[in-house]
């Protein structure tokens, strides 16, 4: 078996894309992350009788942090690595469930991790799909942990040993309540381990977290702002199996945890399990369901446990509603909800979280991109001469909701634009970018990346509620049917990155590719209306070696981005093209070929440019646009591939068997066109 690593080109993109209809990078089949066996490990140290230590992330000051937990800095003095063994003399995994208990957070600014967190205990399900069942400190422990967690479009499993950080033998992060218990503080360490060190972790979002336990998008609706759907919203997300969680804002540090006098506790982290309607006094009343993780200290307000509204509503309702209420959970209206509550947080999850088949299940599409300094990093839409450069992302709205309650006409979708990797870049200096989108609604032009005078004729259908430097930017929106392109972007221009857009719809949509014949006929019929130059038009086989040049999913295909980064390959060779075709004849000679290539950024000898003429020019030697392009083409991808082979920079490779076999096989294919 050759690992993906090893392969190049298409070739491996076409291998992980097989790898993922197969399941791999679903939470069943998640990624070995850095490719460590959790399994294999494990018995290797077990078979040798010693405990594992994970050389991919060492016990030591680099796995602290850079900066103010650097090498340099006060607060690593005295820092121990020592296993929960040596902590305590009975320590455990998990001690009669995971609960919110056990998380204390330590000298680490990450409480934005601890609450999604504590989240995770709320939901045993979740729960499950990121801390794997059988680990412990008993039987056949080895010294090695692992969980899995969602990065960009994959799960990936995460392996560890358990050397922690303490000092005077104290854990110096994350810890339980009574000291013993251990799965919290080992989830932090694989989180850390994810994002390059625990420094990594400090400040950020709740959602964050959200996310990366679950796969889902989430969204947050500021309560002073609700729009008048917000019940029908909340009672949508829960219907569709999204995890809700709500919390009452803070002054200062001492509200932290403080109890008003109806028993809501600011800055505290409640989840959202119910909505419904109840005829009282004549008038259908809106109420909302609510469970404080405590177990106890509840709401004594209208609607709380024995309250005088129970009895004056039917025996059904009353039945209905309090049939599955446990201790730590209180209804109240939804109208005081809105006056005593900040916030509230959906988490909606992808169709493979929700094993419920009477659960309704979002659609969901994804798109990676890039920005890139001089091409693609446009900036926002205050920068108008460079805005249309961004990504753009066609989507196609087909069919309306089918919920005839909600009030919305059009089709409900939910977008997220996530920038990745921003945490570990923070080592070199980096930091999130300040990121938003827009949408515009499109019709009818297929062929080619919408310019400037698209964008300054047209104004946006909607866009991101603001542009935030949070690894994620996330809104609601309902639109009519039709085409519509999302364009993400960072707020200034040439931020370099990378990143992901989601699209959670509750009807799927249309995502538009071009594929090679629709590639073939735009091209030509761009290319032949030029009265400068000569070309038959591109062939097949020149827009396969486009697509598989820019392809970068292995779908065959080119998305919008890509066609974007092809037409402006175009553009470049047609301006080389044009400035070494020296007598105006609209082609080149073999000589002004040479040049050409050239200019192009290829040096060649002769052997190689006596190939390249015999395969790309006439039988008077000289060669056409179309042939110009596709000469080119493969060039860079000849020394695209060579470059990722060559590890050491020295200008020589070496091939393994396979790629041997892929390489003596590509090259009968060359020889085979050659004799055409």
């Amino acid at each position: 078996i050759v690992p993906i690593s090893e392969m190049s080109g298409i070739a491996a993109k076409l291998q992980q894309n097989r790898a993922r209809a197969a399941g791999v990078g679903t939470n069943a089949q998640a990624v070995k992350f850095l490719n460590q066996d959790y399994e294999a490990l494990k018995r290797e140290c077990l078979e040798s009788g010693r405990l594992f230590q994970d050389d991919t992330f060492e016990a030591n000051v680099s796995a602290l942090g850079f900066k103010e937990l650097g090498p340099n800095s006060s607060k690593v003095r005295g820092v121990e690595w020592l296993r929960p063994k040596q902590l305590t003399s009975n320590p455990t995994f998990i001690s009669g469930g995971a609960t919110r208990t056990d998380i204390c957070q330590g000298a680490l600014g990450d409480c934005w991790l601890l609450a999604a967190i504590a989240s995770l205990t709320l939901n045993q399900d979740v729960f499950a799909r990121v801390v794997p069942s059988g680990q412990s400190f008993d039987g056949d422990y080895a010294g090695i942990f692992h969980f899995q967690f969602w990065q960009f479009g994959e799960w990936v499993d995460v392996v560890i040993d358990d050397r922690l950080p303490t000092r005077k033998r104290e854990l110096l992060f994350v810890h339980s309540a009574e000291g013993s218990e251990f799965w919290s503080a080992l989830l932090e360490k694989a989180y850390a381990k994810l994002n390059g060190c625990y420094e990594a972790l400090s400040g950020g979002s709740t959602i964050e977290g959200f996310e990366d336990f679950t796969g889902g998008i989430a969204e947050v609706h500021e309560l002073a702002k609700a729009g008048p759907n917000l019940f029908k919203t909340i009672q949508k997300a829960l219907s569709w199996g999204s995890l809700l969680g709500c919390s009452i804002d803070i002054t200062d540090s001492a509200d932290s945890e403080a109890i008003t006098s109806q028993k809501l506790v600011k800055g505290h982290a409640y989840s959202v399990t119910g909505v419904d309607e109840v005829e009282y006094r004549g008038n259908l009343t809106k109420l909302i369901r609510i469970r404080n993780p405590w177990g106890q200290v509840e709401w004594t307000g209208a609607w709380s446990d024995g309250s005088s509204e129970w009895r004056q509503i039917s025996d059904s309702d009353r039945e209905k509603l309090n049939c599955k209420a446990e201790d730590g959970e209180f209804w109240m209206s939804f109208s005081d909800f809105l006056q005593n509550y900040s916030r509230v947080e959906i988490c909606n999850l992808t169709p493979d979280a929700l094993s419920d088949d009477s659960i309704n299940k979002w659609a969901l599409s994804n798109f990676d991109g890039n920005w890139r300094k001089g091409t693609t990093a446009g900036g926002c839409r205050n920068y108008p001469n460079s805005f249309w450069m961004n990504p753009q992302f066609l989507i196609k709205l087909e069919e309306q909701d089918d919920d005839p309650t909600d009030n919305e006409v059009g089709c409900s979708f939910v977008v997220g634009l996530i920038q990745k990797n921003r945490r570990k870049m923070r080592k070199v200096g980096e930091d999130m970018h300040t990121i938003g989108f827009a949408i515009y609604e499109f019709v009818g032009q297929r062929n080619v990346h919408l310019d400037r005078n698209f964008f300054q004729r047209h104004a946006s259908a909607a866009r991101s509620e603001t542009f935030i430097n949070l690894r994620e930017v996330c809104s609601r929106f309902c639109l009519p049917p039709g085409e519509y392109l999302i364009v993400p972007s960072t707020f200034e221009p040439n931020k370099d990155g990378d990143f992901c857009v989601r699209v959670f719809s509750e009807k799927q949509i249309n995502v538009h590719y071009f594929n090679l014949f629709e590639l073939q006929n735009i091209l030509n019929k761009v290319i032949t209306k030029r009265k400068d130059i000569q070309t038959d038009g591109f062939s097949l086989d020149t827009c396969r070696n486009m697509v598989n040049l820019l392809d970068k999913d292995g779908s065959g295909k080119l998305g919008l981005a890509e066609f974007k980064i092809l037409w402006t390959k175009l553009e470049i060779y047609l301006d080389v093209f044009s400035k070494n075709d020296k007598d105006r004849s609209g082609t080149m000679s073999s000589m002004e070929m040479r040049e050409a290539l050239g200019k192009a950024g290829f040096s060649l000898n002769n052997t190689l440019h006596q190939i390249m003429v015999s395969r790309y020019s006439d039988s008077n030697l000289t060669i056409d646009f179309d042939n110009f392009v596709a000469c080119i083409v493969r060039l860079e991808s000849m020394f695209k591939t060579f470059k990722m082979l060559d590890k050491d920079k020295n200008g020589t490779i070496e091939l393994n068997f396979f790629e041997v076999c892929v390489s003596f096989r590509h090259a009968l294919r060359v020889l085979e066109q050659s004799r055409v």
